[in-house]
């Protein structure tokens, strides 16, 4: 614990004027961010006795090792500067509002040729219109079917639209009118356009226009004795009221604006918001947090609106924002919420009539908000801190280990050798903490070696940000090879390129998972989490005594003796430490090995997860692909005049040359990389037992395993042979 009085600023050092501050911790990490009218006083306050401070504050300034701050000229600029340094830091003790799900809206793809109407979720995307939040995305469907009959406006994918374009026939929408059909010309791009515009105008509340002209013209029909046509203007009617009714009017004056209530607790708060668009509920949404910090109703109802606000503009900011308890002081929000809109904004306490009833209606929700959020997590957080403590009372470590790494090896009979590395602090997972290695060290199959190299490479990394931050205590400097360099030949910790000489960096995400690979990335004092700079309190490995002994060899070499090490072998779910001949049994009803089994087993899969895509990423590749300027036009040239590789590994430097494009120098080169290359071993179907031709010099794929090779034997010999 970090006494405040050692890192306090001098007497007549921060200036009194306004601007953000941000404490960090030993590691650098901005653990708190704030704004203040006058620097001085707000951090004055921070330096006092600590009995006097709020618990949460005290906690706060005995972690933090430095404070800092910026000067800016107005509150407003101090305001939009916090919530920038909040998104970009995630503070430990700031206010973070979290989701409670991902809220689905009805978007309108307006910067399209042929705005399709459809459900979206998370990141708002320029061009396109949203209405919401709903609560589910039955309700949006709901909805738009009815409007569909009024306003068919273009719903299917971009495959289903060039499809239908292609054979000239419409989906089935389009036959029963629930579509104008542009994808077969049935509707020119700009009356399309006018249509969705139109859809938009209604979702936004005004709706009198529409209803009046589908009233007037199913009276014209009737006049004139055209009773179908009558009919289904009648129920186009109907279908639009129908519509109407599932957001009933809660203020007659067809107000646009959003309610804030918050419901809160000494620990925890909950904020719900109703979007109310032309006197209607369009949306609604509520979120979650926990008080790490000492802070009244109107500050929460601030950074909420940060949260809301943020990242809107123009009309997604209405012109009245209703809220419990106002910010302290309320200007610089309100200019903030003017500008962010382009017009004025009021922001205020809703004191009678409607609104204040409504009001209530939302402080309902966040009630109810608070209480169902309560009930889940009170035994969720029981169970994690008691497996936490049954970790440190079954190894002996000195407190509970709120971070846990966890390192797996994984490999196919000694090929594609990979590592991984995943993080779970305060027993829960940090995906974004995740780690994956190549061995690159030696060739073949020996995961003792390997992950002893990769807990060295790690922890090499860990000391090099010590040695930057100044956290060094004994003055070393480490080797030659552990030292970062940026050009092609090694990366940091002596690591070598990958196969385009590059040093290793982000590459494309697997499915959900973060792309992270070991490469360089340590910037100086920038606050954000960086790669490999936070220790763990226990590094557990998937494996029994060889690999542990590794593991704990590795940190003994780089005189690191303050990380716990244990390991999980998979046989009996015992648990090796160093230096122990007898493993330690927890019972098979402990928390504590449930909760090593999730990690060792999200280890496993995330390992499992990256060798499998180097495997197949391998073999898609071509012996073309190693001919040296041979780009991929060439390569297809070459392809499509032969048929296949296999064909063109046949042929004739002559043969060769009479592709457009090829000269007789890269006919040669192309000939002797083929003549070098091995053909690849037939592929065997595992249903019929057929051995298949390479024609296009790609392994065929199994029709259940898309992507992953096909190999002989059956699926569950297959997974037998992955590590």
């Amino acid at each position: 614990m970090a006494d405040p009085s050692s890192y306090r600023p001098r007497p007549g050092e921060i200036p009194d004027s306004p601007g953000v501050y941000r404490f960090r911790d030993e590691h650098r990490r901005v653990i708190y961010v704030g704004k203040a009218k006058s620097l001085r006083q707000r951090l004055a306050n921070y330096f006092q006795d600590l009995a006097n401070l709020h618990p949460r504050t005290r906690t706060m300034v005995t972690t933090a090792a430095s404070v800092e701050w910026t000067v800016v000229s107005t509150e407003v600029e101090a305001l939009q500067l916090e919530y920038s340094w909040i998104k970009e830091y995630d503070p430990r003790f700031n206010v973070k509002y979290r989701d409670d799900k991902s809220y689905p809206y009805l978007a309108v793809t307006m910067n399209e040729e042929f705005p399709r109407v459809q459900v979206m979720r998370g990141q708002k995307k320029k061009g396109v219109r949203y209405f919401g939040p709903y609560g589910h995305a039955w309700a949006i469907r709901d909805t738009v079917d009815l409007l569909l009959r009024v306003f068919p406006v273009r719903t299917c994918s971009a495959g289903v639209f060039k499809n239908a374009a292609r054979t000239g026939r419409p989906c089935l929408l389009g036959y029963i009118g629930k579509c104008s059909a542009p994808c077969v010309g049935r509707i020119t791009p700009d009356d399309h356009w006018d249509l969705a515009d139109e859809f938009c105008d209604f979702m936004a509340g005004r709706t009198g226009t529409y209803l009046r002209r589908l009233e007037r013209q199913m009276a014209e029909a009737a006049e004139e004795m055209e009773y179908e046509r009558a009919a289904r203007l009648r129920d186009d009617i109907g279908a639009l009221k129908k519509a109407m009714e599932k957001s009933a009017v809660v203020l007659a004056d067809a107000t646009d604006a959003d309610l804030i209530a918050v419901a809160e607790d000494e620990l925890e708060a909950a904020v719900q918001i109703f979007h109310v668009r032309g006197g209607r509920v369009r949306g609604q949404r509520g979120w979650v947090t926990d008080k790490v910090e000492e802070i009244t109703t109107g500050a929460l109802v601030e950074h909420a609106l940060q949260q809301l606000y943020g990242e809107e503009s123009g009309d997604a900011v209405p012109k009245e924002v209703l809220v419990p308890a106002l910010p302290d002081p309320v200007e610089p929000v309100q200019q903030w919420l003017t500008e962010r809109r382009g017009s004025g904004v009021s922001l205020r306490i809703p004191q009678r009539g409607d609104k204040k009833a409504l009001m209530e209606t939302v402080q309902r929700n966040a009630q109810q908000a608070l209480v169902l959020h309560k009930t889940k997590r009170a035994s969720d957080l029981t169970t994690r801190s008691r497996a936490l403590e049954e970790i440190a009372e079954a190894l002996d470590l000195d407190s509970a280990p709120l971070r846990i790494e966890c390192y797996d090896i994984s490999h196919l009979q000694g090929d594609d050798v990979v590592a991984s590395m995943v993080v779970f602090e305060d027993g829960l997972a940090r995906k974004s903490e995740y780690r994956r290695f190549q061995i690159k060290g030696f060739e073949g199959q020996d995961d003792v070696r390997s992950m002893h190299e990769v807990i060295t490479r790690r922890f090499r990394r860990y000391l090099a940000e010590k040695e930057k931050t100044g956290e060094w205590a004994d003055g070393e400097d480490l080797s030659d090879g552990d030292r970062t360099t940026t050009g092609a030949g090694t990366t940091e910790n002596g690591a070598a390129p990958t196969e385009n000489g590059a040093a290793p960096t982000r590459g494309p995400a697997l499915a959900d998972e973060p792309a992270l690979t070991d490469g360089p990335a340590f910037k100086d004092d920038d606050g954000r989490p960086k790669r490999f700079a936070y220790p763990p309190q226990l590094v557990v490995v998937d494996g029994g005594q060889p690999q542990v002994a590794a593991a704990q060899r590795a940190l003994d070499d780089l005189g690191i003796d303050d990380i716990a090490v244990c390991g999980l072998a998979k046989r009996l779910e015992e648990v090796w430490l160093p230096r122990e001949d007898d493993p330690v049994v927890l019972p098979r009803t402990s928390e504590g090995l449930y909760l090593l089994q999730r990690v060792r087993d999200e280890a496993h899969r995330f390992a499992i997860t990256y060798q499998r895509a180097k495997r197949a990423k391998r073999f898609r590749s071509s012996p073309l692909d190693d001919v040296p300027g041979l780009g991929e036009t060439r390569k297809q040239a070459l392809i499509k005049h032969f048929g296949s590789v296999k064909k063109l590994r046949s042929a004739t430097i002559d043969q060769i040359c009479e592709v457009p494009g090829i000269g007789r120098k890269t006919a040669e080169t192309v000939a002797v990389a083929l003549a070098r290359a091995t053909p690849a071993a037939p592929a065997v179907n595992t249903a019929t037992g057929e051995i298949m031709d390479d024609d296009d010099g790609v392994p065929e794929t199994t029709a259940d395993a898309p992507g992953e090779p096909v190999t002989a034997g059956t699926p569950d010999e297959r997974r037998g042979q992955e590590r």
